[in-house]
């Protein structure tokens, strides 16, 4: 692949895991892997553990006196809900009411704020923090100093917990630990629906921590399997069901915006948004006929057409196609209502279905 895209430290043992990799946002990032494959990596995550490289994820750091309340004035969640020592999912969002990004803020004190952006997103995330940032707040782009390692799955805790490596935190919480002489912090967040943690390691010691999972019996899963375990849950994904152009009102992530906060970016916006009602919405479909939907495929109730997926997939656990799609909220659908995607020129009966597709574990 071109050596325009980024590598993770840990590209030379997916080489040797015979992974097949794929461009992600800049990276040149596994998509799968050799004697795995996505079906084998999902179930892996659903029934025992996978671990997953996503180093591509940006990291950057907010620091100086004030910098949480800072923070707090810019992105949409409220990080007067959380104590230090929790994350919190929230979003950036432009004063359009537009996403930037979606994102995971750790807080670690009143003037300490470390952020996991989205790989293509960190740069300008980052360049936009640092220009409204006051002194002496500063906005320092981590993103190839760190790696990051998800470690999904029912048997997420006892793997690690027998790496001697804490696990009874609370969901959302994260705490400093050591590995094999490697310091890292543990968080217990991911992007499955399963229970499991993120492993925040310095970028040089990342091969130590990845042969330590591996080699306690975890399934090196790519960003396939990735996509489908996130698919299943409902989460979106930047660039399909959040955007400059689809707001958190219409993404229905209007829980990660702190409404009655006094100022945040694209706050008008949102508000105005809120009070008129979306035009349109993001809603779940569940393919009851024939066919795989994928993303941006036309939707229709009879022969008027009323949105387009965004996402969609095979769903391994229900083995169906599953799709995520925004719906024209003037068309007056419920949940339960069928109507059909245009799949490639075949229509295909899909009924409308509230995420996610199978139960989250992962409280």
């Amino acid at each position: 692949m071109s050596a325009e895209f980024f590598r993770s430290p840990l590209h030379d043992r997916h080489v040797a895991l015979g992974a097949k990799f794929a461009p992600f946002g800049g990276w040149e990032m596994p998509l799968e892997y050799a004697g795995g494959g996505v079906l084998r990596e999902h179930a892996a995550v659903r029934e025992a553990a996978g671990v997953f490289d996503v180093s591509h994820l940006g990291k950057a750091r907010v620091r100086g006196a004030g910098a949480a309340r800072f923070v707090n004035s810019c992105l949409t969640n409220d990080l007067d809900r959380i104590q230090p020592g929790k994350a919190q999912y929230t979003l950036c969002c432009d004063p359009s009411g537009g996403v930037v990004d979606d994102l995971i803020a750790y807080l670690y004190g009143p003037d300490d704020v470390f952020l996991i952006p989205n790989a293509a997103n960190t740069a300008e995330v980052v360049r936009r923090l640092a220009a409204a940032a006051p002194e002496p707040i500063t906005v320092t782009d981590l993103h190839r100093d760190f790696a990051v390692l998800a470690v999904q799955g029912p048997r997420s805790a006892a793997v690690l917990t027998e790496l001697g490596l804490p696990t009874d935190h609370d969901y959302m919480s994260f705490t400093g630990a050591t590995l094999n002489g490697a310091g890292l912090v543990v968080c217990r967040t991911g992007y499955t629906g399963e229970h499991g943690y993120e492993l925040v390691v310095p970028w040089d010691a990342a091969a130590t921590v990845w042969d330590a999972v591996i080699a306690a019996g975890v399934r090196p899963c790519g960003l396939g399997a990735r996509d489908t375990l996130r698919t299943e849950m409902g989460y979106p994904l930047h660039g399909q069901e959040l955007s400059l152009e689809i707001s958190p009102v219409q993404a229905r992530s209007g829980w990660a915006v702190g409404w009655n906060k006094p100022a945040f970016w694209g706050r008008d916006a949102l508000l105005a948004e809120k009070a008129a009602g979306p035009r349109r919405q993001l809603r779940g479909l569940e393919v009851t006929g024939r066919g795989i939907p994928r993303g941006h495929m036309p939707v229709l109730a009879g022969d008027t057409p009323v949105g387009e997926t965004t996402s969609g997939t095979f769903s391994p656990t229900k083995k169906v196609g599953i799709a995520l799609a925004l719906i024209d909220t003037a068309a007056g659908l419920a949940d339960g209502d069928l109507v059909q995607i245009d799949i490639r020129g075949r229509r295909t009966e899909a009924r409308l279905v509230k995420p996610p597709f199978v139960q989250p574990s992962v409280r």
